[in-house]
């Protein structure tokens, strides 16, 4: 079982910045693909960022140039910062990986844009 738990949504105006960050256990990040996602109300779960075991990453073209994916391998923790965040990005975003053929989710942090 891998639990992935999330932090670091939050409340914040059209512009402005935000920084998530996604706690795995050890030895997850640096032999396993971590994903971040997001759902908004309504919508399907679509993916925003990918970084691949070996350090490559992949973004949605609604985020490229504003969001970066990173990670730590000392803390365990991958992090997704967003920045010039629009009314659009919205929603819960949510950790993913993919461990031995199986997915796992964690439960999401919420991002709200608003001004």
């Amino acid at each position: 079982q891998v639990q992935l738990v999330e932090s670091g949504g939050g409340l914040v105006q059209p512009g402005g910045s935000l920084r998530g960050a996604c706690a795995a256990p050890g030895g997850i990040l640096n032999k396993n693909v971590m994903c971040w996602y997001r759902q908004a109300p309504g919508k399907q779960r679509e993916l925003v960022a990918m970084m691949t075991s070996g350090g490559t990453t992949n973004y949605a073209e609604s985020v490229k140039g504003r969001f970066t994916i990173s990670r730590d391998n000392a803390k365990n923790t991958v992090f997704l910062q967003m920045n010039s965040l629009k009314d659009e990005d919205a929603g819960v975003y949510y950790c993913y990986t993919r461990v031995q053929f199986t997915n796992y989710w964690g439960q999401g942090t919420q991002v709200t844009v608003s001004s």
